[in-house]
């Protein structure tokens, strides 16, 4: 892997991110109000998921 890998793979992030903010900014907000009322543990459990999904399609696209 070339780090200009890992730029490009960082700078789709940014894009992706930066599209609900940009599409729906009253919608944005009020998610991350919805959020900020869910467990810590449940979060937890979602970026967990969140990670292990990502790398098992790097591992596919690899």
């Amino acid at each position: 892997m070339a780090w200009s890998d890992l730029w490009t793979a960082l700078a789709l992030v940014l894009v992706i991110e930066g599209i609900l903010p940009f599409l729906s900014p009253k919608g944005f907000k009020e998610s991350l109000r919805q959020i900020e009322s869910i467990p810590d543990a449940s979060l937890r459990t979602v970026g967990l998921v969140s990670m292990l999904a990502g790398l098992a399609l790097l591992f596919l696209v690899r």
